[in-house]
């Protein structure tokens, strides 16, 4: 009722202004019925109901003519719906007019050319990008690196006089010399995929890829022998599966840089990762289709779709998109169940999202060690330790005594130990993974922090917390654990100075406000700790018996203050 009463507002708002402004705004075509409807497609767009809003953007097309937002937002709509084709074609139709004078438009008509391989059009076009009237600077970018590759397609060799932007312009040019298959292309992906500074480890698929396609099988041989599957990406582990069982021509069918559709779709999918890692996951969604009309061979992209789905409650499209992932490449199946396990735990409860995911594992003949470590962690994250327990034991007994994996799976099982109260194992882990490698901030934190709540070794304990926030100075955990430190020895100042800037970066952790409001009471300040004592119990995600402890503060306050 409430959205049809402002439809019938914006409607009746439109239709009585005056005939001039009518006129200079397009609307003089319009009629109630296509306002209706076009409304009712804005209301799903911003909804993020993209299949409901482009039925009536479909139902309401005449608007095309009158009202340029109406043209982009359709675009959008069908790009996001996957209906690239149906968007070109859109934009071909009304070529004519100034309306398809947008960055969107521009970039549609663009990767048409690329994939009939119509280079000279496609420069064409980039050449006359300054024509834009909104001029994003991330569009320009993006316009700018694809000029680049279209000048290697066309003319085979790299474009001296360009643009650089930072990591963006390295991993292009590494796709551009090996498309021209140039002497220095193993340098490039070198300086790509070891880089300190960034984790570009998914290029080594590419690079593979490339290795393979130029039958170079010892390299092969030491880059998969080097990956282990445990702490390697997705798409890695897939691949390496595929060359230890001989089907490395799975590299080729899906990717080659000899082929520029397949190049440019990887380019898109980075511009993908950028919006995604910055939650801007329509614009994520919108690049991904596009990456996919380029090459739907390379299925495996999806698994970015699904995880943007999945963090926009978009549960049933998820599901839908994770049918993509079959039996054949193991790891992305199994990825595809621990997805559909977790939007079980959204949509149902955390106990049918674990039965399902061991109902799913135990299907499983020999299952290796990433799948051994994921079962592992979805058992400690259902707080079923002794379970979890079990599969890192197995884990970590097949590993090398030095192995930094040995570390995290130790500290992950002192977690473990430590949280089904069995005390002195937690410690022997956690101290055997500090031995590995003793400066991790987090395993540093861990134990000390379980010391404190202990009262055991509480001088140890802030001698390693300290250690921790030296190496870590910005960790809201670690800082409430060093402000929870000081709280242990009466240092209810510093306690202070410290635990408020974790709630300042942790507005709602129950665990931190609780602390905050521990140490106001000490200080005297005892209104203000019951306002963050209350706070606790209203939040979503605190314990009951959290809850139980506080109640009995509102009352009676801290015993040994």
């Amino acid at each position: 009722m409430f959205l049809k009463k402002i439809l019938f507002i914006l409607i009746i708002t439109l239709f009585y202004k005056t005939p001039l402004f009518s006129k200079s705004a397009g609307f003089e075509n319009f009629n109630s019925q296509n306002f209706s409807k076009y409304f009712s497609g804005i209301v799903a767009f911003e909804n993020k109901d993209n299949s409901e809003a482009l039925k009536f953007f479909d139902s309401s097309r005449i608007l095309i003519e009158n009202h340029d937002p109406y043209l982009r937002r359709y675009l959008y709509t069908l790009v996001l719906e996957n209906k690239v084709n149906k968007a070109i074609n859109l934009i071909k139709s009304n070529k004519e007019r100034d309306n398809t004078n947008f960055f969107d438009a521009y970039l549609l008509l663009v990767l048409d050319d690329l994939k009939k391989r119509d280079f000279e059009k496609a420069y064409d076009k980039l050449n006359n990008f300054s024509k834009l009237t909104n001029k994003d600077r991330f569009n320009l970018a993006i316009l700018e690196s694809l000029k680049q590759y279209i000048y290697v397609f066309k003319e085979k060799k790299i474009l001296n006089d360009k643009k650089n932007f930072g990591k963006l312009s390295i991993i292009s040019e590494t796709f551009q010399r090996c498309f021209i298959g140039d002497t220095s292309t193993d340098e490039y992906f070198s300086k790509l995929v070891y880089d300190d500074e960034s984790n570009y480890t998914r290029y080594i698929f590419f690079y593979l890829s490339y290795l393979i396609e130029n039958n170079r099988t010892e390299d092969i041989k030491k880059i998969v022998g080097d990956l282990d599957y445990i702490n390697t990406t997705l798409l890695l582990s897939q691949g390496k599966s595929w060359i230890e069982n001989e089907n490395s021509k799975k590299f080729v069918d899906v990717f080659s840089c000899k082929n520029p559709n397949d190049i440019i779709s990887e380019f898109l999918f980075l511009i993908s990762n950028i919006y995604s890692s910055q939650d801007n996951f329509e614009k994520s969604n919108f690049y991904l289709n596009l990456s996919n009309f380029l090459n739907p061979k390379f299925i495996f992209n999806l698994s970015l779709v699904a995880e943007n789905q999945y963090l926009n409650g978009e549960y049933r499209k998820a599901k839908n998109t994770l049918k993509n992932f079959k039996k054949d490449d193991k790891f992305y199946y199994w990825y595809r169940i621990k997805k559909e396990s977790q939007i079980i735990a959204k949509q149902r409860n955390e106990k049918e999202s674990l039965n399902y995911i061991v109902s799913q594992f135990n299907k499983i003949n020999q299952p290796n060690n990433r799948i051994l470590f994921d079962i592992a962690n979805f058992y400690k994250n259902s707080k079923e330790y002794l379970d979890s327990i079990k599969y890192y034991s197995e884990l970590i007994n097949s590993l090398d005594s030095d192995s930094e994996m040995k570390s995290d799976l130790l500290y992950r099982r002192g977690g473990s130990y430590e949280r089904s109260g069995f005390h002195q194992k937690a410690d022997k882990d956690l101290l055997d993974a500090l031995k590995i490698n003793p400066n991790d901030a987090y395993i540093l934190n861990y134990l000390a922090y379980s010391w404190l709540e202990r009262d055991y070794k509480i001088d140890e304990a802030i001698s390693m917390l300290e250690k921790a926030y030296k190496l870590e100075s910005n960790d809201p955990y670690i800082i409430d654990s060093i402000g929870w430190a000081y709280y242990s020895v009466n240092d209810y100042s510093k306690a202070e100075e410290f635990v408020k800037r974790a709630v300042e970066l942790m507005p709602d952790d129950p665990i931190v406000n609780d602390h905050y409001g521990d140490i106001l009471w000490m200080l005297g300040r005892k209104i203000q700790a019951r306002y963050f004592w209350s706070n606790v119990i209203k939040m979503e995600n605190t314990e009951t018996k959290m809850i139980e402890n506080i109640n009995k503060k509102l009352i009676k306050g801290l015993k040994n203050s």
